[in-house]
């Protein structure tokens, strides 16, 4: 779920004027590789995405305006105003899953875990890969079971699993976990609530004591919740909130005495527009970052000379480039490219369709090497993507609000992956047996 409401940043983008909220259109061919894009950049979630779409269509534009397109095939986009709303993103899955104009489509971009539930089973009936980036269902990792779905870089587990490493290095070690207190704040809903299995079976492993604390939808109260962490005094809190409920967590949290250096929040509670609402609350705060914040990568010099100062970007206010939610966007973009190129070196300098799209997704690599030629180090963690693992990366670093900007405050942290299949597998297989699927051999697809 990915929904942001504080006033502060929502005002200062709605101000960006109508001509943020038009749609960007790319005229589609039979040559061409169409990409539709199920956008939000009006409604209650326009603060997130007028600068996360913006940065995915600057850096379609910069692969077709300054690369000549991948391998010489030009990228086509139309946007779907959504709203974020599932019901819509739904209806534009319907609307372009067989392309445009006879260009093909490859994959959809859910951009949200409800949509990714919604459109699991059309996704495998149409054979066309549904896209969700440190979202969507987790299970779905297993590509045995789901061909056509990947929840890349870090799935939920993942993230509680990153969360804990980071902790386990802050205390000094795995070991000094045992007997620590980890409590998680977390919003009531099928997103807050995903995690709970995989800290369960970590504080087993680890021995610490979990705590797990709800806060109701949308979380604009929560003294009874920030009261309860007082009373249990936990060593940390991980902070599994969304949109409204962050920044009221973490004033919450300072009022109740609890110091936000010692709160972590998940991978959808670590934006600009989660701290600057919160003010000096937010001071000290860290979150997981598999897209880190900040404008000094490889690419945003590329981009700056190619895009911005030409004034090409789909980003109408510039102070927005490089913040989270427009490196969102360029990460997207960057690993739906560089899954394509994969696709292309098998099936041809052509456009793909879906089940193409599939192959080209589970046949993903990009290594250190590829990153630095992409411009793309330090922002993108390497991928290796399979038959069996539809996640490929597993891994976040951490950033931590100084009351102006986020700074990285660790290198790449790892889940314990080896420790999550078997609980992942489990759930695939009940998935499985409950659809009737027969899963892959992906030793044989591989």
């Amino acid at each position: 779920m990915r929904k942001s409401l504080q006033r502060a940043i929502a005002g200062a983008l709605l101000a960006l004027g109508a001509s943020s909220v038009l749609p960007a259109l790319a005229q589609a061919a039979p040559n061409e590789q169409f990409v539709p894009l199920a956008t939000y950049r009006v409604g209650p979630y326009a603060s997130s995405g007028i600068p996360w779409w913006a940065g995915t269509i600057d850096y379609l534009r910069y692969v077709n305006e300054v690369e000549g397109g991948i391998n010489g095939v030009k990228i086509a986009w139309e946007e779907c105003e959504t709203e974020w709303s599932t019901d819509r993103i739904v209806e534009c899955y319907e609307r372009f899953k067989n392309g445009r104009d006879g260009a093909p489509v490859a994959f959809f971009l859910t951009h949200s875990t409800p949509a990714s539930y919604a459109l699991m089973d059309k996704g495998a009936a149409d054979k066309l890969p549904l896209i969700d980036p440190a979202g969507g269902r987790t299970e779905s990792t297993d590509g045995s079971v789901f061909p056509y779905a990947f929840p890349l870089l870090l799935t939920y587990y993942g993230q509680a699993s990153v969360g804990i490493n980071y902790i386990a290095q802050r205390e000094g070690g795995l070991d000094k976990l045992r007997g620590k207190k980890i409590a998680t704040v977390y919003h009531d809903s099928p997103y807050g609530r995903e995690t709970q299995a995989a800290i369960e079976l970590l504080a087993q492993k680890y021995g610490f004591e979990n705590i797990q604390i709800p806060v109701a939808h949308p979380g604009n109260e929560q003294s009874v919740q920030w009261r309860q962490v007082r009373q249990a005094k936990p060593d940390w809190v991980f902070l599994r909130t969304w949109g409204v409920s962050t920044p009221v967590a973490l004033k919450t949290a300072a009022r109740f005495g609890f110091p936000a250096e010692r709160i972590i929040g998940d991978v959808w509670a670590g934006s600009e527009a989660d701290v600057i609402p919160a003010g000096a609350a937010a001071k000290g705060y860290q979150a997981l970052a598999p897209f880190p914040g900040g404008d000094g990568f490889a690419i945003h010099q590329r981009l700056r000379e190619q895009i911005l100062d030409k004034g090409k970007s789909d980003l109408k206010d510039p102070s927005y480039f490089g913040k989270v939610y427009y490196n969102i966007g360029l990460v997207n973009a960057a690993i739906v490219v560089e899954a394509l190129r994969a696709g292309q070196a098998k099936f041809g300098n052509r456009p793909l369709n879906g089940e193409e799209g599939r192959w080209a997704f589970e046949h993903l690599k990009v290594d250190e090497a590829r990153l630095a030629q992409i411009g793309f180090a330090g922002l993108l963690q390497p991928l290796q993507v399979s038959c069996a693992d539809h996640e490929g990366g597993g891994a976040a670093r951490v950033q931590q609000w100084d009351g102006e900007k986020w700074t990285l405050v660790s290198d790449w942290v790892q889940a314990d992956r080896d420790t999550l299949r078997p609980l992942i597998e489990a759930k695939s297989a009940a998935y499985a047996k409950e659809k009737g699927i027969v899963p892959r051999d992906c030793r044989v697809e591989q």
